[in-house]
């Protein structure tokens, strides 16, 4: 299992108007794939191959206690804290040593949702129609009788009522609907699947800030177009100080061949007046929320920093120009 590609899911403003879907909720967590080996270790893995068995080792304790057999599921680790998806303390998990996880684990257990079973007892099940294995993971969950941390993830064939969980969710961290076509088998890589997010909010990357590199005060963001060129789309209001620190922590000095390098910003929108900036890596994604008012592909007031996504990568950020704006999800 080591490396596996799940599949993928291409961001949309509207649930699709035909055809026969499955809809289900979109967690605010960790996209997880996880194995149960036919010798009993369970290894666990994000989106882009990265091992999260130490930082979830109370999900993988869990696995090897509750699955009799062989099993590949695809979900999402999530953390509720305060009556609601809790992302920030997800990754106080990452990179940490096992005493540190420990403590959040005794403070903020993790659960598994869910939503995807591709394999059972070593029978490969990802030709299999998603309806199939919507069917058989119902079946598994009720055969081993799983209880929390095991989630089953909601779904509904019925457009209104994902409409209506898109609204009635949201408060929870609910971020919106994936829409799965019930005859469509599973294809690791491909954006076979179709996201609508609820909430107004866009990823982005850092590609410059004000400040320091280990104080940044607020950011410049970027895109990349479909010629992998570097494009910025707008500044941050300035940052809080928590997020601040956490992006000092992450943020690392741009190479002598930044493609900014040399170039100048104003200090707002039709302002003559020159700001002072510090390229850094454009590698780190973050969610920002602003509003509609966008121009030539950029944002013409300052978004605010919402958080990091150090689960995504710049390849998982919409492309600048695409036709959906940056305000596009």
């Amino acid at each position: 299992m080591r490396d596996f590609v799940p599949i993928l899911a291409e961001p949309v403003t509207e649930l699709p108007p035909v055809g026969k879907y499955g809809f289900e909720a979109k967690w605010d967590g960790f996209r997880c794939i996880l194995e149960r080996a036919a010798d009993g270790t369970v290894h666990l893995q994000s989106r882009q191959g990265t091992a999260l068995t130490v930082a979830f080792s109370d999900i993988a304790e869990a696995a090897q206690r509750d699955f009799p057999e062989e099993v590949l599921l695809d979900g999402e680790v999530v953390i509720w804290h305060g009556g609601r998806l809790d992302f920030g303390r997800l990754q106080r998990r990452l990179n940490r040593r096992l005493a540190t996880v420990r403590r959040e684990i005794a403070q903020s257990p993790a659960h598994f949702v869910a939503f995807d079973l591709l394999r059972r007892a070593g029978e490969d099940l990802t030709e299999r129609t998603y309806r199939r294995r919507r069917d058989g993971l119902e079946a598994l969950f009720e055969e081993w009788h799983l209880t929390p941390p095991w989630t089953l993830c909601p779904v509904t064939y019925d457009r209104q009522e994902a409409r209506r969980w898109m609204q009635e969710w949201a408060a929870a961290g609910i971020e919106g609907i994936v829409a799965k076509n019930v005859r469509q088998p599973y294809r690791p890589g491909v954006r076979g699947w179709i996201k609508v997010r609820t909430r107004h909010t866009a990823e982005a990357i850092t590609g410059a800030i004000t400040g320091t590199l280990d104080c940044p005060a607020s950011v410049l963001l970027a895109r990349l177009d479909e010629r992998q060129n570097l494009r910025f789309v707008g500044r941050s209001v300035p940052l809080a100080r928590q997020l601040s620190r956490e992006m000092g922590a992450q943020l690392l000095p741009a190479a002598s061949g930044h493609p900014w390098r040399g170039r100048v910003f104003s200090a707002g929108w039709g302002s003559r007046e020159t700001l002072r900036v510090t390229l850094v890596a454009p590698e780190l994604v973050v969610e920002v929320s602003g509003d509609t008012a966008v121009d030539a592909g950029r944002w013409r007031h300052p978004v605010r920093v919402q958080r990091l996504r150090s689960d995504m990568t710049t390849s998982d950020v919409a492309l600048f120009g695409s036709g959906n704006g940056p305000s596009a999800g």
